[in-house]
C-alpha cells in the first residue's frame, strides 16, 4: 500500500502523476519556459482530484534528469521543498528510463530494445538503452552524454546487432539516423506517469533519499570535470 506524488520537468513537458496502489491518474502539459507557474497548480489540482494532501503521501518522486538544466533545478527545488516541509522521502527517477518504460507502455508489442536519446544540445545527446523487464525496464546500456557521431561507440551498437527501436527527440541528428533503427520514434516525451510506476517499486525496495539528498543529474557535469582535470593535468608539465 503506497501513496506517491511524482512530477517532472526535465524538458519541454510538464507533468504530474499521483500512484495509489497501482492505480495512477495525472496530468500533463507541453509547457516550455513556463514550468515554475505550472507546476505547483498542477500539483494542487491532482491532489484535491484525488481528495488527498501531502501529509497523506507515503513519498515523492521526482524526474532527476538527465534532461534540462533548468527544468531539473526548478523541479528537484519544488520536490525538496514539498518534502522537507512534509517530512517525506523522495525518489529520483531516470527520465530516459521513463521514456522508455512509457514508450513500452504505449507499444505493448514491442519485444525489441529501446536506444533513448534526449537532445543536450552544445551537439550532444543524452543516451540510453534500455529492454522490457516484466511490467518495468532494465537497463542494457548506462545512460551518457555524447556527441551524435561517437553515439555508437558510446552504447556499443554492434551489440545490438542493428535490432533495437530509437525513441526521443535526440534521434533529429543526422549522424544518429545513420544507425538505422528498425523503427524510430521521436515524439516521445518523459511523463510523470510513467516516474511514478518505476518510483513505485523503488519505493517498495527501500530506494529512497533524503529531501536534502534529491539531487538532479546533469551528466554533463561529470563530463566537464573529466575535460578539466585531463587540462590542470598537462599543465603539471608546463614550466
Amino acid at each position: 500500500m503506497s501513496l506517491i506524488l511524482a512530477l517532472d520537468t526535465s524538458t519541454d513537458a510538464c507533468s504530474v502523476a499521483l500512484y495509489s496502489d497501482g492505480v495512477v491518474s495525472a496530468l500533463f502539459e507541453l509547457a516550455a519556459k513556463s514550468h515554475t507557474q505550472r507546476l505547483l497548480p498542477m500539483v494542487d489540482e491532482l491532489l484535491k482530484a484525488n481528495s488527498c494532501e501531502l501529509a497523506d503521501l507515503d513519498a515523492i518522486a521526482f524526474g532527476r534528469g538527465p534532461g534540462s538544466f533548468t527544468g531539473l533545478r526548478i523541479c528537484a527545488g519544488i520536490v525538496q521543498g514539498l518534502a522537507f516541509g512534509a517530512s517525506l522521502p523522495v525518489i529520483p527517477v531516470s527520465t530516459l528510463e521513463a521514456m522508455a518504460l512509457g514508450f513500452y507502455r504505449s507499444n505493448p508489442e514491442e519485444q525489441l530494445p529501446v536506444l533513448v536519446a534526449l537532445d543536450a544540445r552544445m551537439n550532444e545527446v543524452y543516451c540510453g538503452v534500455f529492454s522490457r523487464s516484466d511490467e518495468l525496464v532494465s537497463t542494457i546500456v548506462d545512460e551518457a552524454v555524447v556527441p551524435p557521431e561517437l553515439l555508437a561507440d558510446q552504447v556499443q551498437i554492434s551489440k545490438l546487432q542493428g535490432e533495437f527501436v530509437g525513441i526521443g527527440p535526440g534521434w533529429h541528428y543526422p549522424a544518429i539516423q545513420l544507425l538505422n533503427p528498425a523503427r524510430q520514434f521521436l515524439d516521445i516525451h518523459p511523463h510523470a506517469e510513467n516516474m511514478a510506476l518505476i518510483a513505485a517499486a523503488k519505493f517498495a525496495a527501500g530506494q529512497t533519499v533524503s529531501a536534502l539528498e534529491a539531487q538532479p543529474v546533469y551528466l554533463r557535469d561529470s563530463v566537464s570535470w573529466q575535460k578539466r582535470q585531463r587540462i590542470r593535468n598537462s599543465n603539471d608539465f608546463l614550466v
